[in-house]
């Protein structure tokens, strides 16, 4: 399987590539996508790492693992391309940046326009098969993901965190608190927005975090 992902995070990750557990998993996921149905399409896996690069990243919003309806998984935590339906989670998150910073609700729920400005939407499981969420959860993306996040935390200064349910929550335990801005709160699916993702105001402490550290904020 052709490793489609951007030279800054290749060279940062060669030795990761390099582990068993990866050949395991890249074995599993060329069988897979032969076999099955599987999102996001094979040259999309990596495109989180490819729309932010690792020397502009100062975000990072992490995710659990792909939609797993056909067209909507296209490598971007939460975001689904230009022309589809947005889903009810990311529907909550427009309503907050709303609410948040009084931004009118876009009519599209593709957020690369986010990824550009340095937000690493990344899932910590990056693949799924159709119609199977979390079908690929045992199979070593966490590993990798968590690497990408224990890398950021170590490499790089004044990045913001947001974790959004308890999924991703328990990912703050291998984030330096000391040197980074962890923002957490319960996940924006609709079973759970109103308990405490709602109010929570993630967008505006986000900015002002960075602008504290005079960095560019994001505009969401």
């Amino acid at each position: 399987m052709y490793m489609n992902i951007d030279k800054s995070w290749k060279s940062k990750l060669k030795y990761e590539f390099q582990k068993d557990y990866f050949s395991h998993l890249i074995t599993f996921l060329k069988l897979e996508y032969q076999q099955q149905l599987v999102f996001p399409p094979k040259a999309l896996i990596f495109n989180a790492f490819n729309q932010c690069d690792f020397q502009t990243l100062k975000v990072v919003i992490l995710g659990q693992d792909p939609y797993h309806n056909e067209y909507q998984a296209h490598g971007l935590s939460f975001s689904v391309p230009d022309g589809i339906n947005i889903p009810p989670s990311l529907k909550n998150i427009f309503k907050e940046i709303k609410c948040d910073l009084g931004n009118d609700i876009p009519s599209t729920g593709n957020l690369i326009r986010w990824a550009n400005q340095g937000v690493l939407l990344l899932n910590s499981i990056l693949t799924v098969r159709e119609g199977l969420a979390g079908s690929h959860r045992e199979k070593g993306w966490g590993r990798f993901t968590d690497s990408i996040i224990e890398l950021i935390s170590r490499e790089k200064r004044n990045v913001v965190f947001i974790l959004w349910g308890s999924y991703a929550n328990k990912k703050k335990k291998i984030i330096d608190s000391s040197k980074h801005l962890v923002i957490e709160s319960s996940h924006p699916s609709p079973f759970s927005a109103y308990r405490g993702f709602f109010g929570s105001k993630p967008f505006s402490r986000c900015n002002d975090y960075l602008k504290f550290h005079k960095k560019k904020v994001i505009n969401w």
